[in-house]
């Protein structure tokens, strides 16, 4: 393989980490926001709004003109319905259930286990592989956000409660595992309507429930927080989860807390302390070793037909058909030969191979 083709792997390996991580930050330092605005609306319409200000800003982005990636098809629709209903309906609804029936410390340690069910499924279920320094990098990252959600307090709540935020952190690890298949179409396309469906089952449930639009402010103050934290960071965590794999982003992602725990001491005036303090050194250690670990052997690709965005590197050598572009990055239906060969490389949509 030509030093080309290694610095591009890299720099995608890279990329996918910094896409993680400001995807995290972004739905991290929300939290706080957020919290100002519990006491004046209920949870489900509050969620329904933000889910909408994601709508409405990529609906915005999509509206300034075509990008060079491959668009969702009615084949798709399936799959993204899957998404709508793990990641936006039974996700937040089994949340709130649980919330109601445990204590706040209880529920926030349980909240984490989304990362863990996410690595989970991605290995056992959904063909990803994560290697012996990988998978400890992936446990300081989440053992860093138990430590920063782990607070003196009572431990309690019902066996329904348990279960309800357990089953709430399982559906978000089934809807990162299912958008990670499907992020090889437009992550813009995915989230707006992943964000559009969660909106509007949100809002049906707010409204069933007896609940109310809020004030003016505190509708716009959602918009806003939801098109930063739901909209621009589901579309950066699409792309992570394309370049590096559920298994990965997860780990990454886990880190969101701790970017909350800055806000509310900028916002709130919290005090970061030493236990936060001993949550950032466990994460940045986590970090590190992600970014250094390079997975590389002799591996094959099967024969496959898809359509993506791509460029011209060592997995796409195909010819044209007449009419289309030759300018790069571009996406069309291509086919591609079996292959084998040994490069790093992560558990993208290309791999996903015995080992």
């Amino acid at each position: 393989m030509t030093d080309t083709n290694l610095n591009r792997i890299a720099s995608d390996s890279t990329r996918g980490a910094l896409y993680g991580i400001a995807a995290a930050a972004l739905f991290g330092a929300s939290t706080p926001f957020a919290k100002l605005l519990v006491p004046h609306v209920h949870p489900l319409m509050l969620a329904s709004l933000l889910y909408f200000g994601a709508t409405v800003a990529l609906a915005i982005v999509t509206a300034a003109g075509p990008r060079p990636e491959a668009s969702l098809r009615w084949a798709d629709a399936p799959r993204l319905a899957a998404i709508i209903l793990t990641g936006g309906v039974l996700g937040p609804s089994l949340m709130l259930i649980g919330l109601a029936r445990v204590s706040a410390v209880t529920a926030s340690l349980l909240l984490n286990l989304e990362a863990p069910f996410t690595i989970l499924f991605a290995v056992l279920l959904f063909g990803e592989h994560l290697g012996r320094k990988e998978a400890v990098a992936a446990g300081l990252l989440i053992l860093g956000a138990l430590l920063l959600a782990w607070a003196p307090g009572e431990l309690s709540g019902s066996a329904v409660g348990l279960i309800a935020i357990a089953a709430a952190c399982i559906s978000w690890g089934f809807d990162n595992n299912l958008t990670q298949r499907l992020s090889l179409r437009d992550p813009i396309a995915i989230v707006r309507w992943k964000a559009f469906g969660s909106s509007a089952a949100n809002m049906t449930l707010a409204l069933l429930l007896g609940a109310s639009l809020p004030a003016t402010s505190v509708v716009v103050a959602a918009l806003t927080i939801g098109a930063a934290s739901y909209g621009v960071s589901i579309v950066l965590d699409t792309y992570a989860l394309r370049l590096i794999g559920a298994a990965r982003e997860a780990a990454y992602f886990a880190t969101a807390p701790f970017f909350g725990a800055l806000m509310g001491m900028l916002l709130l005036g919290e005090r970061i302390g030493s236990q936060e303090s001993a949550a950032a050194v466990l994460m940045i250690a986590g970090i590190v070793v992600l970014l250094r670990e390079r997975h590389l052997h002799l591996h094959e690709h099967d024969e496959l037909t898809h359509d993506h965005i791509h460029i011209h590197d060592e997995h796409h050598q195909h010819a044209h058909d007449a009419g289309l572009t030759s300018a790069e990055p571009h996406a069309h239906e291509h086919h591609h030969a079996p292959l084998s060969h040994a490069h790093a490389h992560s558990s993208d949509v290309h791999h996903r191979h015995r080992h």
